[in-house]
């Protein structure tokens, strides 16, 4: 999953990108509206956590951008703004959900997985594909009884590939959707994760190179 966290608050931004890294995603940061959209214009995020009183750009100006390009990104407001009618306002701008500050940081990775699933293409809460076993929010994978024991990158790597259903993923698929911005593209980091999850699977192999296809499960 790849969020952007669009906050003007550095620490906050930080704190938050942090945390949800820590939770497997893949985020970047922007610090005001411009900034969002220029990241939304370049990238394809699942979720943006949008705080609404951005400079630059006021936030609620990015979530209407997003609505008018009928963009698949779902939209999460956390702001500080947080009546009744706070609320009603951002949903009626197009939002999908409205976080006030200050939040619960697991109920926000709840909130972000429960987004995430309803994506133009929804996924299940849990993933299983032959002996493998996959439950995003609870944190765990099993091949057969075997609880894996994976980093938060390579957990993130294999909940992607079982996303995808068989489908053949390429290696810059990858790097653009599990890993952030920061990431760099000439480097062998998705072979290189690829070959310790593969470890950690065991055998039988269940990650497939395909030629000139990338990697499918």
């Amino acid at each position: 999953m790849r969020v952007l966290v669009a906050e003007d608050h550095p620490r906050l931004a930080t704190a938050v990108a942090e945390g949800l890294r820590r939770e497997g995603m893949a985020v970047d940061l922007a610090f005001d509206g411009a900034d969002a959209l220029a990241h939304l214009a370049v990238n394809r995020y699942d979720v943006v956590v949008l705080d609404r009183d951005l400079p630059a750009v006021h936030g609620d100006q990015v979530c209407r951008t997003l609505v008018a390009q009928r963009a698949e990104t779902r939209v999460l407001m956390l702001t500080a703004a947080s009546t009744i009618r706070d609320r009603v306002e951002g949903l009626e701008l197009g939002a999908d959900d409205y976080l006030p500050k200050p939040f619960d940081f697991s109920e926000l990775v709840a909130r972000i997985r429960a987004l995430a699933r309803r994506a133009v293409s929804p996924l299940p809460p849990t993933f299983e594909r032959g002996d493998l076993r996959l439950d995003p929010a609870r944190r765990v994978a099993f091949r057969g009884e075997r609880r894996l024991t994976l980093s938060p990158k390579e957990f993130a790597l294999l909940e992607f590939l079982l996303a995808a259903d068989g489908r053949a993923v390429s290696a810059e698929e990858l790097l653009a959707r599990v890993w952030d911005e920061a990431a760099n593209p000439f480097t062998s980091t998705v072979k290189t994760t690829i070959g310790r999850l593969r470890a950690k699977l065991g055998d039988p192999p269940v990650i497939e190179t395909v030629r000139e296809g990338g990697y499918q499960i």
